[in-house]
């Protein structure tokens, strides 16, 4: 079987969605790091009023000259607007935020101004027309739309709607993204493990990054090489209504590989298995009903690096997100030379340091996938391309940053 190039793999993956997932309508305050599920048109203008950038006097412009004298007759404070209008030759003390008084056109800040608190003013420096003046709808006006459907809610966007007027929002339901460890060799941490037993470390892993990219991660377990555990929890996953199934292990080509065909039986239509990547080749995935199946190879490394390949994308695709983050690569250069490359993407495990001349990516010696501690250690992801010529330090690459 050929070995499927990794952007069409990824592709593939993502023309599978059947679509988002639906909508549940929140509390603001529980909306942080949530996706809109629909565009945010505000429901006012703001500021709604024009007010003052600084302190200092709301005056007209036609009083701006050196030297000119001019009679303060009130204060204008935030949430308490001055009641009246000014003339020639007139000021209002105004503060940072407040409204600006009818007739008023111009801030004179107080460092320009000499005689700040007294019953008149003298003009040091002379303030243009509309200078440190907010005008109404600066920041948006009412039936505007800033935000748009797919979009997160950051901090900053989260502010934006809740300065738009809005008590709830409705945002994308996370994902529910089934995780199932396999093969009889795993025991979850703190149990006791056999002399040919090693610990369960994948899912804990996928979990992370699941919940990073806004999923909710359901922990399957580990399900033993045999064909009615494998059905059970598959089962589960269905049951649960999921909207993404994660094996870890058991779909490479072995006598007790079993994960392929117990999907296989449940009914799965398999989408592709085995990409042209290192690490990660045995990766399948499929579509069981409206749940995508991603089948992760065993080595941690392998399922992390695929996680961050493919899961990542995939998650961003079922929250509806408008361009989903296929390719998060950016330049650097390499510290260190680069042998040629087979047919495979490699993915190198490197350290990554800013310098005067960009980020230089320096690829760890040791690379086997299962090698968490280097993984750990690991600041990015060199990305040698398939059938690349042996390389020298300092030249150029391509890095996918994990931290």
């Amino acid at each position: 079987m050929a070995l499927t190039p990794v952007p069409v793999a990824l592709k593939a993956l993502l023309d599978s969605v059947p679509g988002p997932t639906g909508s549940e309508t929140l509390p603001l305050a529980r909306c942080a790091w949530r996706v809109l599920a629909a565009d945010l048109a505000a429901l006012r203008t703001q500021p709604p009023f024009a007010n003052s950038a600084m302190d200092g006097y709301a005056v007209r412009a036609g009083d701006m000259a050196a030297g000119r004298q001019l009679r303060v007759i009130g204060e204008s404070a935030a949430g308490r607007r001055f009641r009246g209008g000014i003339g020639p030759g007139e000021a209002v003390r105004i503060f940072t935020g407040a409204p600006m008084p009818e007739g008023a056109d111009t801030i004179l800040i107080q460092e320009n101004a000499e005689g700040v608190g007294g019953e008149t003013i003298t003009v040091r420096v002379p303030a243009a027309k509309g200078q440190f003046l907010r005008p109404a709808g600066l920041d948006f006006s009412e039936g505007d739309v800033p935000l748009a459907a797919g979009r997160v809610l950051d901090s900053a966007a989260l502010g934006l709607a809740a300065a738009m007027g809005y008590p709830e929002l409705r945002v994308r339901r996370k994902p529910r993204v089934a995780i199932l460890a396999t093969g009889d060799e795993l025991v979850t941490p703190g149990q006791p493990t056999g002399p040919d037993q090693i610990v369960a470390s994948n899912s804990f892993s996928l979990l992370a990054l699941v919940e990073k990219a806004g999923g909710e991660a359901l922990d399957l377990g580990i399900a033993r090489d045999d064909h009615d555990d494998l059905a059970a929890r598959i089962a589960a996953a269905r049951a649960a209504e999921a909207d993404v199934l994660i094996t870890l292990g058991g779909a490479s080509v072995g006598d007790h590989d079993l994960v392929q065909e117990a999907l296989t039986r449940a009914g799965m239509s398999l989408g592709f298995w085995k990409i042209a990547m290192r690490p990660g080749k045995p990766m399948m995935t499929g579509r069981l009903g409206r749940m995508v199946v991603l089948g992760l190879p065993g080595n941690p490394v392998s399922s992390i690096v695929c996680g961050h390949l493919f899961v990542l994308p995939l998650i961003e695709a079922l929250l509806g997100m408008p361009e989903p983050d296929r390719s998060r690569a950016i330049p650097a250069i390499l510290g260190k030379d680069m042998p040629a490359n087979d047919e495979r993407e490699d993915y190198v495990r490197s350290d990554l340091a800013l310098t005067p001349a960009g980020w230089v990516a320096t690829p760890f010696d040791k690379q086997d996938s299962a090698m968490l501690g280097t993984l750990a250690r690991a600041r990015a992801l060199t990305i040698r391309p398939a059938h690349s010529e042996p390389a020298k330090k300092g030249e150029a690459c391509r890095v996918l940053r994990l931290r």
